[in-house]
């Protein structure tokens, strides 16, 4: 069924180029979000932001990219069906969970939850980068789905630590 879905997807050559081109926004690794986070630190006002972005990457790197792909090893749509045509280099990881979703949607919730405006913006590139997912034929909509999910709980966490950390931080400074 999963694969149905991928399969009905519509190609053009301008979709093609336009997600071929997100994919290399969002790198191999997610790195678009390392250095969103890396930027977010250079402003007083976004310095907390940045570092629950930073602090979700990791969290993502490690719990989504390392353990879980490594403990579910679910095969990639383009290993089950090595016959479709991949614009991109056939990945060697496993498929569950998107990190690349995780990334993303990590990022856009640690943003959001600060910067409403600013988070709308990064969800938006968020879905872009997901949907890119599919589209490239490397991941399952669950996959997708699932790093989505795993994304928007890692950055609500990256920032609730974040905060908590302030205010025992501006509670030292206040005794």
């Amino acid at each position: 069924m999963e694969l149905s879905f991928l399969y009905n997807i519509p190609r053009t050559q301008f979709l093609d180029s336009f997600f071929l081109a997100v994919t290399n926004i969002a790198d191999s690794y997610g790195q678009i979000w390392l250095a969103v986070g890396i930027l977010l630190l250079f402003f007083k006002k976004t310095r907390s932001t940045g570092i629950a972005v930073l602090l979700s990457y990791i969290c993502v790197f490690v719990f989504g990219q390392y353990i879980l792909k490594n403990l579910i090893s679910r095969p990639r749509p383009c290993h089950v069906d090595e016959s479709f045509q991949l614009l991109v280099k056939r990945p060697s990881s496993s498929s569950f969970p998107s990190t690349h979703s995780s990334w993303a949607f990590a990022a856009a919730t640690a943003i959001f939850m600060k910067f409403k405006k600013a988070g709308i913006a990064a969800f938006a590139a968020a879905a872009l980068i997901a949907y890119s997912r599919l589209y490239m034929f490397v991941h399952f909509p669950t996959d997708v789905l699932a790093g989505m999910i795993m994304g928007m709980m890692i950055g609500m966490g990256a920032v609730k630590i974040c905060d908590l950390v302030a205010k025992r931080k501006a509670e030292g400074m206040a005794e």
